[in-house]
């Protein structure tokens, strides 16, 4: 049975890029009192999304060797498109040169899981080629006047080439879960503002994290003492360091990028990936 891997990646970053010490200038907070709290001493903002992907999606290509005509679906795992429709997959398949599906895919900051997961099927399905790319500009959805919320997110993209392949499968074990009773506790209406609870972003995102780590393993039929590396979503040091203590997996193996990014959504696994 064939199997997607991962052969070519890349990742793009905005150019402007806002330090603690510039949000300091403009909002009441401090670096020492961001990087306590966070782990973050700076982020890119002003971003594209659809910019962004392009660049990576191109580099990704590259990197591969594959030529733009030969992919057969683009998935793009986005929650901050710059309009309703067209879906920005599209927008990204036509600056690539691409003649295949292209789709939209938003689940927020686990959107690169689910993206991965779909192109995995997809390829054990028969597509040869697949782009999957995270791509989210959540600096336009920042009240910059609130420091709970406006320290923790910047913009930013990653993407991969996946390709079919009979040899042995990357992907061994995977574990999908939504809760909608959550809804209420980080949200953004339509023309609104980032929303987050952070206590209860917390306690929550802790639970989850170690929940979907252990599923995956299960199914992987691998253990803690296999893990050598930890990729895990970007969003805050704190909770981190509490699901990494709660699966108990040294915190050397996490793979970290948040210093530099903040949290980039569904960016924030490739960024750290690659």
């Amino acid at each position: 049975m064939a199997h997607g891997r991962i052969t070519g990646w890349a990742t793009h970053l905005p150019e402007r890029r806002l330090t603690n010490h510039d949000l300091a200038e403009f909002v009441d907070t401090t670096d020492e009192w961001i990087r306590e709290r966070t782990g973050i001493a700076a982020r890119h903002v002003d971003g594209k999304v659809t910019e962004m992907s392009t660049i990576a999606g191109r580099d990704a290509l590259a990197m591969a060797g594959v030529d733009p005509t030969d992919v057969g679906l683009l998935l793009l795992a986005t929650c901050t498109s710059e309009q309703q429709f067209p879906a920005s997959a599209s927008v990204v398949q036509h600056e690539l040169g691409l003649r295949c599906g292209a789709i939209d895919l938003n689940a927020a900051c686990s959107g690169f899981v689910y993206g991965l997961v779909t192109s995995m099927q997809f390829a054990e399905g028969g597509v040869d080629t697949i782009l999957l790319i995270g791509s989210d500009a959540l600096s336009n959805l920042v009240d910059w006047t609130d420091r709970g919320t406006c320290v923790l997110f910047g913009d930013g993209a990653g993407a991969v080439v996946i390709q079919r392949s009979a040899d042995s499968p990357t992907l061994l074990g995977w574990d999908l879960m939504s809760d909608g009773s959550a809804a209420g506790i980080l949200s953004c209406e339509h023309g609104g503002k980032i929303f987050m609870n952070g206590k209860e972003v917390f306690r929550r995102a802790v639970l989850a994290m170690e929940g979907a780590a252990r599923n995956a393993m299960d199914r992987a039929g691998v253990t803690m003492d296999d893990i050598t590396l930890v990729v895990p979503h970007q969003a805050n040091i704190r909770i981190i360091d509490a699901a990494m203590k709660r699966l108990e997996i040294p915190r050397e193996k996490a793979a970290m990028v948040l210093e530099r990014t903040g949290n980039t959504s569904a960016a924030s696994i490739p960024l750290a990936l690659v």
